[in-house]
């Protein structure tokens, strides 16, 4: 069950890091080179990875990548809270951006549970 929401949050993102680039293209650090098809990179990446954690072969890799994933972009969380930057015309509180970046090592873990790479802290059977 949890695997499938990851996969399924994971394929949404995908999917509007694709259809809709300019809120990712607003956040992205200023230092990311080639900044469109680095936005374009990561949706494809997303749905790559939502889809390998469904497939029992490649769930182990696809649960590695989307932890490096989410390590990846982490940056670019950090600049979207630091730098008050607007998206459709209104910036977000820190009752988003605290938590955002305070759960992004749970995304992490979840990846890696998700895609078998850890059981920590439950034990399968």
């Amino acid at each position: 069950m949890l695997r499938w929401l990851l996969a399924i949050a994971y394929a949404y993102a995908g999917y509007r890091h694709l259809a809709t680039p300019a809120p990712f293209l607003a956040i992205t650090p200023p230092w990311v080179p080639f900044p469109a098809e680095v936005v374009a990179f990561t949706g494809v990446a997303e749905l790559a990875g939502a889809a390998g954690l469904l497939v029992p072969q490649t769930r182990k890799a696809a649960g590695w990548g989307l932890a490096l994933y989410a390590l990846c972009v982490w940056p670019a969380n950090f600049h979207h809270a630091l730098a008050d930057i607007a998206i459709g015309g209104e910036t977000l509180s820190w009752w988003y951006h605290g938590p955002r970046l305070a759960l992004q090592p749970v995304i992490i873990w979840w990846a890696l549970w998700a895609g078998g790479v850890t059981d920590w802290p439950f034990r399968r059977r």
